[in-house]
Formats: C-alpha cells, structure tokens, sequence
C-alpha cells in the first residue's frame, strides 16, 4: 500500500492563482431540482414564515403554478461554493468581498435550476487581485412554456485572490503592522477600489 498524504488529496489538484484566470471564463455549477424538501430547509434557516414559500395553496389561489422560492433561496445555488472554484483557489484565496444580485423571474418548487458562473473583470493590485464573477441561473422549461428562462442577473461575486509572485512588503512600518495583524506578504491585500 502506497504512503497517504493529505496535502495531496484534493478536489482540483492544480491550484489557480489570480493570473491564471481569464475574462469569460466559465465554471458550471452543478444543476439542483428544487424539491420542497430544499423549500423546507431553506424556510427553517432564513426564518421566512410568509405562505408564498410554503403553502401551495396559498400560491395558487394568487395564480402561481407551485411555491415561490425566496430570491435568496435561488442565490445560494450561485455562491463560489457550490462548484469547484473554491477548490481552484485553496491555497491562493484571501476572501470573497461581496456579492450583489438582481432577481428577474419566478423559480417554483419542482423547476430545475442551472446554474453557473463567469469571470467578466479581472483587478491587478500589488500582491492580489480581484476577480468578479457573473452568476447566472437558468430554469428547465416547464411543461407547455418555452424555452429555457434566465433567472436570476446580474449577480456579482468579487473574490480577492493571491499572485502566484507576490511582491513582498518592503517598508519596514508596514512589514511590521502586517505582522502584528498576522498578515505575511502572501496575504497582503487591501479592499479599497
């Protein structure tokens, strides 16, 4: 029997650092069915007690086919976290800074969702970079409707990520504040636009 080693059992095995990405790159999230099992949970996390989301009743006495999912109930099928990007980055991510979204159209319970992400702005700084990334979501198109429907855009996720080559701090003044905040010249960022 071969020798384990944990450092090398990893989702994606080449880690990516903020040069290697490329505008209009995209990462395939994988596709979920939204059962009301996901309505479910999702109402006991957010504590969102309003009928729309649970009482199919209620939604269809107001013309809806099935429950409305909440917006953000949609979203969290868009975080970075749920493909590979966060495996990409182990070891060159500092930390996602926000996120923003849009909602453009319903998503009921039973509709299937494709979801995925895109790189549409890349933001050189000294020893990181950020990277934006577009997600989209798309439902199956029910029985009798058209085409597939755009969901949910723009969302927007800006993630700041290490260089492969950091340049390292060199004012003695700042080299020692980053150490006191526990900062190394790798994780040396800063948020300001």
């Amino acid at each position: 029997m071969t020798e384990f080693d944990p450092a090398l059992h990893r989702m994606v095995p080449q880690q990516r650092w903020f040069e290697d990405f490329a505008l209009g790159e995209r990462f395939v999230i994988p596709s979920r069915t939204m059962t009301t099992a996901v309505f479910s949970a999702f109402q006991a996390a957010s504590g969102d007690t309003h009928p729309v989301h649970y009482d199919v009743e209620y939604c269809r006495a107001r013309g809806m086919p099935n429950l409305l999912a909440h917006g953000f109930q949609t979203l969290i099928h868009t975080a970075p976290g749920s493909g590979l990007f966060p495996y990409m980055v182990e070891e060159s991510l500092v930390g996602f800074l926000e996120q923003s979204s849009r909602f453009l159209k319903p998503v009921y319970a039973d509709d299937t969702i494709y979801p995925a992400l895109e790189v549409t702005e890349l933001t050189p700084g000294r020893s990181t970079g950020v990277v934006t990334l577009r997600s989209t979501v798309f439902t199956a198109p029910r029985t009798g409707a058209g085409g597939a429907a755009e969901v949910s855009h723009p969302a927007t996720a800006r993630a700041a990520l290490n260089s492969a080559s950091p340049s390292p701090i060199r004012s003695p003044r700042r080299r020692a504040r980053a150490q006191a905040a526990g900062w190394s010249s790798r994780a040396h960022w800063r948020c300001g636009r």
